[in-house]
């Protein structure tokens, strides 16, 4: 029996959304260089304010890329659960035995 494998995509669902809103302000930067009015680009927008945002955006797209799937912590929905995590106490984590290898 072959069972149906789901496809794992390598980012969740906020990495997409953390990426398309850097996609957004990457464009409002560069959309913001383009509309500078003075000679070549030097004024306001094309100098300061347009690369600030493209900074930004660069930042924004770094974090959705280096963040871990799944790693944002989902609120407790109801109260119950919420009291059940919050009483209950931490059992201390062992390192787990070391097989052993013999030789053939």
């Amino acid at each position: 029996m072959e069972q149906k494998q789901t496809p794992r995509f390598a980012f969740g669902r906020r990495n997409y959304q953390l990426m398309f809103v850097g996609l957004a302000i990457l464009a409002a930067g560069f959309i913001t260089m383009t509309l500078d009015s003075s000679d070549y680009g030097e004024g306001f927008l094309g100098i300061t304010l347009g690369p600030i945002l493209l900074i930004i955006g660069f930042g924004i797209e770094f974090w959705a890329i280096m963040t871990r799937p799944g790693s944002v912590p989902q609120p407790a929905t109801d109260t119950a659960t919420r009291t059940e995590t919050a009483t209950t106490t931490a059992t201390p984590v062992t390192a787990p035995a070391r097989p052993t290898y013999k030789r053939p």
